[in-house]
């Protein structure tokens, strides 16, 4: 937009393990909390990176290709409580979100806290998903793909009786260990399994709700030819169903044999693999050190590196952008994005590092 300032990003810290993932606990400002793969949660404090980690699961995961410590989410009261929550894979494999009790004063969490919520059987090792987030209406959301191989053979994505290729939305402070929200759009059909959202996913490796709105803007990678970004509007509440393996982006997935389209919510923007072959996701900007930006999704491609943008009003994208020369220089492998208390944006590098996004001058 004409008057907004250019980007560029500053470097924050190096040296860690296959970072994927960046998260904050509302109103803490001096720390950040980084996820590396092999299974520990490391601590950025006023800067620098910690040489403890927050929490080491390395013993109890396996590790390798898209297998790993996947995701975290600090609840939203987690400065009273101390409860925070990961996404990983077991030693078979298996999907395991579980609940773990940190300190809030500290920058280590107890190891022996851990809590099991929900296990989740994988059949291959690949579209494991991975993200947590809290959404604003205090309940936690789990994005889980649709059990890997390829061409989701199981058509779990379509299958309302199956978690894998599902967005989930559950209530952790009620129930042992949750409850299916009264709300969520599936609770009382036949067959299906109330913790589902929203369906017809594929790998939703990262998600992320807009703060001002609710939104849930979702990266889903695609299979053959296209990647995706799906929106679930906060007015809509939940049951969506974005495609998969009917449709990849906004195509059908066998075109030879055609496809109905009908009741399927098509993504709000999507990219061919001639541009990349695997979105990384992404976070709608609400904070203001970039005065005009404020609900812009920034997002990425993992393997071409390339760092793109749009506005979403309407329910469409507006305001497309490339700051990929801007943004990506430092990058090889981006894997993830995050925000801090502040709503400030950062941009995860496989390689180890993490970059803030900030004015150019």
């Amino acid at each position: 937009m004409p008057g907004t300032p250019a980007l560029t990003t500053t470097l924050v810290v190096r040296g860690l393990s296959s970072p994927l993932d960046l998260q904050s606990v509302p109103g803490d400002r001096s720390r950040l909390f980084v996820v590396e793969q092999p299974g520990r949660i490391r601590v950025i404090r006023d800067g620098a990176l910690a040489a403890t980690p927050f929490l080491d699961l390395s013993s109890r995961i396996s590790f390798g290709g898209e297998r790993g410590l996947l995701g975290l989410a600090f609840h939203p009261g987690y400065a009273q409580n101390g409860r925070f929550f990961v996404n990983y894979t077991d030693p078979n494999g298996d999907t395991h979100v579980a609940e773990f009790h940190g300190n809030p004063g500290t920058d280590t969490a107890d190891a022996g806290s851990e809590r099991l919520v929900l296990f989740v059987q994988q059949p291959f090792a690949n579209h494991n998903g991975g993200g947590l987030a809290f959404g604003g209406d205090g309940m936690l959301y789990v994005g889980l793909g649709d059990g890997g191989s390829g061409g989701d053979p199981f058509r779990n994505g379509q299958n309302l009786g199956a978690l894998l290729g599902k967005m989930l939305r559950i209530d952790v402070d009620r129930g042992s260990p949750y409850t299916v929200p009264a709300d969520n759009p599936f609770r009382s059909t036949a067959g299906a399994r109330g913790e589902i959202w929203a369906y017809g996913l594929r790998n939703p490796w990262r998600f992320a709700f807009d703060r001002a709105t609710g939104d849930l803007v979702i990266a889903d990678v695609g299979q053959n030819l296209w990647e995706e970004v799906d929106v679930g509007l906060a007015s809509r509440h939940g049951g969506e169903n974005y495609g998969w393996n009917v449709t990849e982006g906004s195509h059908c997935f066998e075109p030879a044999s055609g496809c109905n389209t009908s009741g399927i919510t098509l993504p709000v923007l999507e990219y061919g693999h001639g541009e990349g072959c695997s979105i990384t996701g992404g976070v709608v900007y609400r904070g203001c050190r970039l005065p005009g930006y404020q609900g812009t999704y920034f997002y990425a491609d993992y393997c071409s590196h390339f760092v793109r943008s749009f506005r979403l009003e309407a329910g469409r994208p507006t305001d497309p952008r490339d700051w990929t020369a801007a943004l990506g220089g430092g990058l090889n492998s981006p894997t993830s994005f995050g925000v801090d208390a502040d709503g400030e944006a950062y941009i995860v590098d496989q390689d180890g590092e993490v970059y803030r996004i900030v004015p150019a001058s």
